[in-house]
């Protein structure tokens, strides 16, 4: 390469390439041989550095082809006239802009520390508390039949899990808060600007709603729920800029979240609560119309019942009992007469037992008498005694006086058998006749159970449908979301943010330290560019 300091009658010579990547001043283009042309006369003096050394020059050979694109004019070349010796630039070439910079790295690395320190003394701290929850999918079982099911597969109670966990941070949630510790009034959550005042002048609006929505807007950003992998602990976090309140938040959020999964619960409860009751007025219709048309089929056709069974029945049953003994009074009757009638047939009248009266029973005592005493006249009188002919008399007497009496009873018990047989003639009669009403009194009975069992069983649904609608009622009033806090918030060690002090100082040091060498590096190379400064050898 040719040098300033070497004479100038020394005409081409060839450069060594790897005495240059030695001594640190080249690059790798330098390895391809270069043939350097002695400098013309007229070349002027080497541009000196800004520290007032001198800047060696080197020539790099260009292609005869690229001279010539180099001959022609370009804006880019104009203004960058050392892009073509962009790659050249070495280590040292860096080290010298990091020197001359170095006044640029101090300045950046004392502003981002004083930068640093001025956020860490004036930045509003936040203090971030925990709280962990288990969000149980199975509600409590306070019924066994209740309203809400519960899934046992495990991808469905996961979804449970997440629905709550939404739950946790919506807009209900918050609001409850919201409301509960007057956010909308409180300067940390709503922060009145110039530009809010400016929008209030040209478009009133209602000020009590802005509030609450900017407050809902600065809540929603400090609350954050996620739940833990594998379980159904759902971790909480809020943060505020006072210790006490982020505790408060934390509590009173939680505490919302349990109201609200207890409201949305008797909201849905009470939602059945009233569609049921709603069906109850039908259902109580169709009950009473059911139970109307069985009173009055039953009344129409005349089907009495007593201890569940039709008085026609009863009836049917005591009359053939009637019937039964009726026939066997007549049988009585009946023999009695035919006994008599014989016994006066064959003349025993007197000696008959079937002729029993008190008349009789005295007539046959004073014909015994009568005759003991006609049977001791013979032995003693004549068979012409006074006495004898008087008794025999008399006896004779005694025998038409106990006849007719036989032929009075034996009148008496025929006119028994006729009136027995009358009304056996008539028992029977009344038998068959409701013998008939029987059979149509069980015909009806037919379309009287169906009637009858269309009545219990609407009779039934209704029972149960308002048993159901009041026990779900009273469901209403009972919380048993399961919902457990396993740890509670505590006041935090140190604030979440800004970092410590120290940190801050640290991290404010290397931030700068870094702009501070990208800023000299960028002017060293902006100034070689634009040929204000060349590549060290």
């Amino acid at each position: 390469m040719y040098r300033r300091s070497e004479p100038e009658g020394l005409g081409l010579r060839l450069e060594r390439p790897h005495q240059r990547l030695r001594s640190g001043g080249g690059s790798l283009l330098d390895l391809v041989p270069a043939v350097t042309e002695e400098p013309a006369a007229n070349e002027e003096a080497p541009a000196e550095a800004e520290d007032g050394t001198s800047a060696r020059v080197v020539d790099i050979p260009v292609p005869a082809q690229a001279r010539a694109l180099e001959k022609q004019p370009s804006p880019v070349a104009d203004f960058f006239p050392q892009l073509h010796l962009l790659g050249s630039i070495g280590v040292n070439d860096l080290i010298g802009w990091l020197r001359n910079g170095a006044r640029w790295i101090v300045l950046a690395l004392v502003l981002s520390v004083a930068a640093a320190f001025a956020y860490a003394v004036t930045a509003t701290p936040r203090y971030t508390v925990y709280t962990d929850l288990v969000v149980d999918p199975s509600n409590l079982n306070v019924v066994s039949d209740d309203v809400f099911t519960t899934n046992p597969q495990r991808d469905a109670q996961l979804l449970e899990v997440e629905s709550k966990l939404r739950i946790l941070t919506s807009r209900n949630v918050l609001q409850r808060v919201i409301g509960e510790m007057r956010l909308a009034d409180d300067p940390e959550f709503v922060r009145p600007t110039l530009l809010d005042w400016l929008k209030a002048l040209i478009a009133p609006r209602d000020a009590e709603a802005d509030k609450e929505l900017a407050a809902m807007r600065a809540l929603s950003e400090r609350v954050e729920a996620r739940r833990e992998e594998r379980s159904f602990v759902v971790i909480l976090k809020v943060w505020s800029e006072e210790p006490a309140k982020a505790i408060a938040l934390s509590d009173a959020i939680v505490e919302a979240f349990e109201a609200e999964l207890f409201q949305s619960a008797a909201e849905s409860a009470g939602r059945v609560a009233q569609n049921l009751n709603e069906r109850l007025d039908e259902l109580r219709r169709n009950v009473t119309e059911a139970e109307k048309r069985v009173e009055d089929f039953r009344r129409d056709n005349g089907l009495q019942s007593t201890n569940g069974e039709l008085v026609s029945n009863q009836l049917s049953s005591e009359l053939n009992t009637q019937v039964l003994d009726g026939q066997q009074r007549f049988i009585q009757a009946e023999t009695r007469y035919w006994q008599m009638s014989a016994a006066v047939a064959e003349g025993q009248t007197a000696s008959a037992s079937v002729f029993e009266s008190a008349n009789m029973t005295n007539l046959r005592q004073q014909y015994n008498a009568l005759q003991q005493q006609i049977g001791s006249m013979q032995l003693t009188y004549g068979e012409r005694h006074p006495r004898l002919v008087a008794a025999r008399s008399e006896r004779t007497t005694l025998e038409a006086a106990m006849k007719d009496e036989a032929r009075r009873i034996l009148e008496r018990a025929r006119a028994d058998f006729d009136r027995e047989q009358k009304a056996l003639d008539a028992l029977r009669g009344k038998a068959d006749d409701e013998k008939s009403n029987v059979f149509t009194d069980n015909q009806a009975q037919v379309q009287l159970r169906d009637l009858e069992r269309d009545a219990r069983s609407k009779a039934a649904i209704y029972e149960t449908h308002l048993a159901r609608a009041q026990q779900i009622t009273e469901r209403q009033q009972i919380d048993t979301t399961n919902i457990r806090v396993i740890s509670r918030a505590l006041p935090p060690n140190a604030r979440s943010w800004p970092p410590r002090t120290l940190i801050l100082l640290i991290g404010g040091g290397l931030l700068g330290l870094a702009i501070g060498i990208a800023a000299a590096l960028a002017l060293g190379l902006w100034k070689f560019l634009r040929g204000k400064t060349h590549v060290a050898a």
